[in-house]
């Protein structure tokens, strides 16, 4: 009987038999894979995949054009993991000069606004040695989308990777070959050194891009961001933004104690040994629209292992100058991702952690990643949220001891921030309101995000898709907190944003409208029509109308997903403008820039263009994006 040929026969094949083809670089699953452990109860859903089951997708010479209707038996668990493999594929091309993508579908209005949208997130994440890396530990790919419309009316791409230290180090430019050798706080090498390996601070600069004061840069969780040409997408180098953190230090002289001592035994080896940066410039910002002011947080690499937090908060002028820094301790072992800012503080959401002591020692000896060093710590059935004053001229601020925490009625998360703001009533009381999306502590796990499976050097669906309750999943939710005249706290609460339940991430509004009262919020989420893939990747965009209480929807065709939408504003009306999101086609390997008319979601036209990438430079999902207007 003729036998099925092995996995690596297929791949090979594959290569030779259609040139344009991209083979993925994450391993596909094994036999049999089983879901791994995260939770007892609500269970991961279980897919298993029998190599000889699995049907490559292969792209072929006769065109599919976009209105082929999708295949519903095709979407299953055997071709879910698969598809999941597919959106992180690693791609290795880069462009060297601009490339005018191909619309497919509708027209680039001509009202659109000039201005280039930027994308980042990982580039690869397999290398030459059997080595794969956790999305988070991927090199930095900066994709460029430029609108030009006084000229041409049409868009420009350009894609680079970002010349970090450690990308140099880890690329041969002449033989275009990867090895890597620095660990990551996420990942476990395969083919590289283990133990004894003190490369862990990988500065992969892959989380968010920013524009401001003509200075793009590429931001990442651990360091200092990376300074890109932004015409050429060239790497200048570092950008110190953490010089000068001892200016309005508030906390006393007397303050000291055991775990100062502490901190002072463990910087020699975080600094000297492991290399970490003293601080770690957080890779969210948030942009002040009434005050047009950057705001950035950092913190001290040693707070990570230790039940105290300091926070940095500086604030830019338009021309990039710094106006105002302030740094705060808190008494509390906090892990941050997000957080956000009204007219009169910033606001730190205490997502609590953990020192794990046996992780400590296998991430030590290189058997697990460092971040097992770490886990939550879901001791208290609260959420602690530190209202910090930002401007501490003023009285109300200075009354208020800001080291009690405001206790949200309930245990979660934080992920990400949508937009906050306040409003103040006529006695002085205020109101702030928070939207953000957030999980249960119950799901979140450091090491396994994404479905990172180190032991297998691949992605494991399952552990992003679970059977149960859907609040423990990543979803919106709204936060109200009440104040007195003296900044009191007198209510807090959270519910799900506009009884909007399903799994969601990446929350944004109108840029003109950050830090203001916003009516609109968009995010991406998924529908859970598809049965192996209920809750990520995310496949819809959703629009909620927090006046009318009314919430609408754009989704994409099966076997596509979509990552982050950006707004693009173009009138003083907070929804007069279009929305970017990038549709990655997985089962056709192509990758699309969509523009939405965010009047229109919910409705048949709200699909204005899509314009395909070329197929040679399909890109893996991006993080987070920034529009800079011209």
């Amino acid at each position: 009987m003729p036998t099925t040929p092995s996995l690596p026969k297929m791949q090979a094949k594959l290569v030779h038999n259609s040139p344009t083809y991209i083979p993925p670089l994450i391993r596909p699953p094994p036999v049999n894979q089983a879901a791994l452990p995260l939770v007892t109860k609500p269970r991961a859903v279980s897919i298993s995949v029998p190599i000889t089951s699995i049907v490559v997708p292969v792209p072929v010479s006769i065109p599919i054009p976009d209105s082929t209707p999708p295949s519903v038996e095709l979407d299953d668990s055997i071709v879910a993991p698969w598809d999941y493999q597919f959106l992180f594929m690693s791609q290795r091309s880069e462009t060297t000069q601009p490339i005018t993508l191909r619309v497919v579908d509708g027209a680039v209005p001509a009202d659109f606004p000039t201005g280039t949208y930027y994308l980042t997130g990982p580039g690869i994440l397999s290398d030459d040695h059997g080595s794969t890396v956790h999305p988070l530990d991927g090199h930095g790919y900066l994709r460029a989308f430029t609108f030009d419309n006084n000229v041409t009316n049409k868009v420009k791409y350009m894609a680079k990777y970002i010349r970090t230290e450690a990308q140099l180090e880890e690329h041969d430019p002449k033989t275009n070959t990867w090895k890597f050798t620095h660990r990551g706080p996420f990942s476990v090498l395969k083919g590289g050194k283990k133990v004894g390996n003190t490369k862990v601070m990988k500065n992969v600069a892959n989380t968010s891009v920013l524009k401001w004061g003509e200075k793009l840069l590429c931001m990442w969780e651990g360091g200092e961001p990376y300074e890109m040409e932004s015409g050429t997408l060239d790497t200048i180098g570092r950008y110190n933004m953490m010089d000068d953190c001892d200016l309005d230090d508030h906390e006393n002289p007397g303050d000291h104690d055991v775990w100062d001592v502490a901190a002072s035994l463990l910087k020699p080896i975080l600094y000297g040994v492991f290399k970490m940066p003293p601080r770690r410039l957080l890779s969210h910002y948030k942009i002040d629209s009434v005050r047009s002011r950057l705001l950035t947080v950092s913190c001290n690499a040693e707070d990570m292992l230790l039940p105290r937090s300091h926070f940095t908060f500086s604030e830019y002028d338009s021309n990039f100058q710094l106006v105002q820094k302030q740094k705060f301790k808190i008494p509390d072992h906090l892990m941050i991702h997000d957080w956000a800012f009204t007219d009169t503080h910033y606001i730190v959401f205490a997502n609590r952690i953990k020192l794990d002591i046996p992780g400590s020692m296998a991430a030590v000896y290189g058997t697990s990643p460092m971040i097992a060093a770490l886990k939550v710590n879901p001791s208290k059935s609260t959420s602690p949220i530190y209202l910090l004053p930002r401007f501490p001229e003023n009285s109300k601020c200075k009354e208020r001891d800001w080291r009690v925490p405001v206790e949200v009625p309930s245990q979660l998360w934080l992920i990400h921030v949508g937009n906050a703001f306040q409003v103040t009533h006529a006695h002085g009381n205020l109101d702030i309101q928070i939207q953000a999306t957030a999980c249960s502590y119950q799901w979140f796990n450091f090491r396994k995000l994404f479905g990172y499976n180190w032991q297998k050097q691949n992605l494991d669906p399952s552990i992003m898709n679970i059977e149960g309750d859907s609040e423990l999943l990543p979803h919106l939710v709204q936060v109200s907190i009440r104040l007195d005249s003296d900044y009191n706290c007198q209510e807090c609460d959270v519910k799900p944003m506009q009884k909007w339940k399903k799994s969601s991430d990446f929350p944004i509004t109108n840029p003109a409208f950050s830090g203001k009262e916003n009516r609109y919020l968009y995010a991406a989420t998924t529908l859970g029509s598809r049965k192996s893939l209920p809750s990520f990747p995310f496949d819809t965009v959703v629009k909620l109308d927090l006046v009318s209480d009314s919430v609408q929807t754009w989704t994409v065709d099966s076997r596509k997903f979509i990552g982050e939408p950006i707004f693009v504003p173009k009138g003083d009306q907070e929804d007069d403008g279009y929305l970017l999101v990038v549709e990655y086609a997985v089962s056709k390997q192509r990758c699309y820039l969509v523009i939405l008319n965010p009047r229109q979601i919910g409705a048949e036209d709200a699909l204005v263009a899509r314009l395909e990438i070329p197929m040679h430079l399909n890109f893996p999902l991006g993080f987070h994006g920034f529009w800079a207007p011209n």
